[in-house]
C-alpha cells in the first residue's frame, strides 16, 4: 500500500519512512463507476455536450490527478510515475472507469490509481451535470497491486534457525542485539524460529550445530557475526566448506543494499549457499546489516524453496 500516514502514541500524524525499502517495479489498478441516464450516455458518445469531448477530458484529468496525488493527500509520498492510463467501458446507463499506474519506487501507487479514477469520474459528472441531475459515482476500489512485500503471493514459510557468533556476547560481556532482530523479523512474517544459539567466534560447535539443525528440518539458517577481517572472523571460511552450491545473487543483493547506505559495507564479507535442501546465509554482526538483510531477503528468499524442489518460477 502507498504508505501515507499513521498515528503515533500522541495522536500526531507523520509520513511513513520508506528510506529503508528497496526500489522496485510497482503497479496498481483501480476502477469505479458513474451511472447516468441513457440519454446522457448517447450525448457523450455523439459528443453533443456543450463542454466538449467528455471522455478525453476525463482521461486527461485523471492522469493529471494521479501525478498530483501528493498535493491532494497531504502525507502521500511524491513518486516518479513511469506510466498512467485510463480506459472507459460504456454501458447502457453506466460508465466503468479503469486506471493503471506504474512506477519504480520504494512504495506503491494505489492512491494514485484511486485518485485517477475518482477525478475522472468527477470530471464526467461536471461535464454532464447540465443535462443530468441523476448521476451517481460509486464502487471506487483497488483491483490489483503488483510489487512490494505485501503483494508477494508465495505463502510458504520455512523453518528458520539463527546463530549469533561473538566472543563478547557468548561470554556475557556484550548484548545480543542482531540475533533478536533476525528472530523477530522472521517470526513477524510467519516463520517458525525454534532454533537459536549464541557461539563464540570460530567455535568448533558451529558445523555440528548446523548439521544437527539440518537433521531437525531447519530449512533456512542465518548466521550473524564473524564475517569481518579480524583473525577471529572465521565464519565465512568455515561454512563455505559445507556448501553444495553457492548463491552469489543473494550475496550481491545484500552487498548492493548495504553500499547504498554506507560505503564501508563493501568491507563486510557475506556468503550464501545450499546444503541438502536448506539454505545458509552468513551476515555481518551489526544491527544495521541484519535490518538491511531482512529488507532484502523477505519475502524473496521464500520462493527459493519452490525452486529447489524443481517447481516453476
Amino acid at each position: 500500500m502507498n504508505d501515507f500516514s499513521h498515528l503515533d502514541k500522541k495522536g500526531n500524524v507523520k509520513m511513513v519512512d520508506v528510506s529503508e525499502k528497496d526500489t522496485n517495479a510497482r503497479m496498481a489498478r483501480a476502477e469505479g463507476r458513474i451511472s447516468m441516464l441513457p440519454k446522457t450516455i448517447v450525448a457523450i458518445q455523439d459528443e453533443t455536450l456543450p463542454k466538449g469531448n467528455v471522455l478525453t477530458t476525463a482521461k486527461i484529468a485523471g492522469i493529471q490527478s494521479a501525478k498530483k496525488t501528493p498535493d491532494i493527500i497531504p502525507l502521500c509520498h511524491q513518486l516518479n510515475l513511469s506510466f498512467v492510463d485510463i480506459e472507459f467501458e460504456i454501458g447502457y446507463d453506466t460508465i466503468l472507469i479503469q486506471s493503471v499506474v506504474k512506477t519504480i519506487e520504494a512504495t506503491g501507487v494505489e492512491m494514485e490509481a484511486l485518485s485517477a479514477v475518482t477525478v475522472a469520474a468527477l470530471t464526467i459528472y461536471d461535464m454532464c451535470k447540465a443535462i443530468d441531475k441523476t448521476m451517481v459515482i460509486g464502487e471506487i476500489q483497488l483491483t490489483q497491486k503488483v510489487g512490494g512485500r505485501s503483494n508477494h503471493t508465495d505463502k510458504y514459510r520455512p523453518n528458520v534457525g539463527i546463530i549469533t557468533l561473538s566472543d563478547s556476547i557468548s561470554s556475557g560481556q556484550g548484548e545480543n542485539k542482531s540475533g533478536p532482530i533476525l528472530i523477530n523479523g522472521f517470526k513477524k512474517v510467519g516463520c517458525s524460529v525454534d532454533h537459536q544459539i549464541i557461539l563464540p567466534d570460530g567455535s568448533d560447535k558451529l558445523v555440528p550445530t548446523i548439521q544437527k539443525w539440518l537433521d531437525d528440518g531447519v530449512q533456512l539458517i542465518i548466521t550473524t557475526g564473524g564475517t569481518g577481517l579480524g583473525p577471529r572472523d572465521l565464519t565465512i571460511q568455515t561454512i563455505e566448506k559445507l556448501f553444495e552450491s553457492k548463491l552469489p545473487g543473494i550475496e550481491q543483493a545484500l552487498h548492493a543494499h548495504g553500499r547504498k547506505k554506507i560505503k564501508t559495507a563493501m568491507l563486510s564479507r557475506l556468503t550464501a549457499g545450499t546444503i541438502n535442501d536448506s539454505i545458509v546465509i552468513c551476515l555481518p554482526g551489526s544491527t544495521g546489516a541484519v535490518k538491511d538483510a531482512l529488507n532484502v531477503l523477505i519475502p524473496t528468499i521464500f520462493h527459493s524453496f519452490h525452486m529447489m524442489k524443481g517447481e516453476k518460477h
